[in-house]
């Protein structure tokens, strides 16, 4: 039994293509899966990440999938476990919202983000316990905002608090068959999300970087394949009692007094 590695494993990664999702769909493959890529209609992207991914497992596949439509996201699950032979692996990383505070969110704003977020994610995990194998992983990416304010995240931080509340209940709904449901909760990585968010707080990228990194018990910025690194832990064969659970990964930065310099 492969219990640390991911040989014939089949993978499902929502946002599979750009930032953490593809530094995820990348380590999946070095690890023996076979990786369906969910994005959303950045082609350019996705065509090379594909070809990226190609290259170490051959068989991978692109599905185009927008995860505010649900018909769509079921199909995708169909879909990825139809052409791959199955399922093994479902991991939530795609995420979208409209950085703006609570008091000036709109209902489009609300309705959007939660779709994509938490329907989403109901619809992805009910499609997937049809076709997936006893012993499988389904995993969630979280973040901070779903612990702490972070101006202009309160609508992303509340979707994201919903699912790490729904992380524990699929885990017990799913337990009997022995497939584990978790989360994985993130401090600051440098994505393009970041990037516009550091933009929006009006300011400079290094700074802003440079403030996190500081903040770290490690005094700097995790790499993406970092985070990945961990989200290939929790989906191992040898990770079979950890469950319903949401892990904090990041170095320390929400555990640091903001008063020492």
């Amino acid at each position: 039994m492969h219990e640390h590695n991911l040989t014939n494993k089949i993978a499902v990664v929502t946002g599979g293509t750009r930032g953490l999702g593809r530094a995820i769909s990348l380590s999946l493959a070095r690890l023996g899966a076979t990786i369906a890529m969910n994005y959303r209609r950045d082609e350019a992207s996705a065509a090379k990440t594909l070809d990226e991914v190609r290259a170490i497992a051959p068989r991978s596949i692109l599905i185009k999938a927008d995860l505010e439509d649900d018909a769509q996201v079921r199909a995708m699950v169909t879909r990825a476990a139809s052409e791959l032979g199955g399922l093994d692996i479902l991991i939530a990383n795609a995420a979208a919202t409209a950085f703006k505070p609570l008091l000036e969110t709109k209902p489009h704003n609300l309705a959007r983000t939660f779709a994509l977020s938490v329907n989403g994610f109901v619809a992805a995990v009910q499609e997937a316990n049809k076709v997936m194998r006893d012993g499988g992983r389904v995993l969630m990416i979280s973040g901070i905002d779903s612990i702490r304010n972070l101006p202009g995240h309160g609508v992303l931080g509340a979707a994201k608090a919903a699912l790490e509340s729904m992380v524990r209940d699929f885990a017990f709904e799913l337990g009997p068959r022995g497939i584990t449901v978790n989360g994985l909760n993130v401090g600051y990585i440098d994505t393009d999300s970041a990037r516009f968010y550091a933009n929006y707080l009006g300011d400079n990228y290094e700074d802003f970087q440079r403030r996190c990194a500081e903040r770290s018990a490690l005094k700097r910025l995790p790499t993406l394949d970092e985070i990945a690194a961990v989200a290939c832990l929790l989906c191992m064969p040898a990770a079979s009692y950890l469950t319903a659970q949401t892990i904090m990964v990041d170095g320390g930065f929400t555990l640091s007094f903001p008063g020492v310099k």
